[in-house]
């Protein structure tokens, strides 16, 4: 699962916070894989034509072919640099929302206040999954798989509901 609940970094607490970002299927060292297989069987056809030139017409678009994939797999990589952190600071919960390009983004609620809430349609994607509060809505882990949106939904609902219940004396 690409979210973990864990002590948060930033701030000194016993209650665990959420780190989301999203799933990297293919891991660097596949990343290079891909590009060393993509090469050397892009060349399998030049031994055929060795020592005509018909190699030097070809051989440039193997070439832009391998780079193409470069940088496609690079530009996915950078897409998959969002990162979403859910903790609570006192009383309040804040969710920080970090985009690939651009400055972060923060919503903070009262933590006895906020909701969380699954749109099973009408969203941007399908099992949308916000947070309610303060007189907002916010989406939370919109680049998740479906099933992983679910998954969270449930813990989030458990998580808000633990901080809800008034502690005893």
């Amino acid at each position: 699962m690409p979210h973990q609940w864990s002590p948060s970094p930033t701030v000194p607490s016993d209650t665990p916070a959420l780190r989301l970002w999203p799933y990297r299927s293919l891991p660097r060292r596949g990343f290079a894989a891909m590009i060393l297989m993509a090469f050397f069987l892009s060349l399998i056809p030049l031994y055929g034509v060795l020592g005509t030139t018909a190699l030097w017409v070809i051989l440039p678009f193997i070439l832009i072919m391998v780079a193409a994939l470069w940088l496609g797999l690079e530009k996915s990589y950078k897409s998959g640099e969002i990162l979403e952190e859910l903790h609570l600071e006192e009383d309040e919960l804040i969710l920080t929302h970090t985009p690939v390009k651009g400055a972060a983004q923060e919503w903070r609620c009262n933590a006895y206040w906020a909701r969380a809430e699954m749109h099973v349609s009408g969203g941007k994607v399908p099992f949308y999954v916000t947070l309610s509060g303060n007189g907002r809505r916010v989406e939370i882990g919109s680049f998740l798989s479906e099933d992983e949106r679910k998954v969270l939904h449930g813990e989030l609902k458990d998580y808000l509901k633990a901080l809800q219940v008034p502690p005893s004396v």
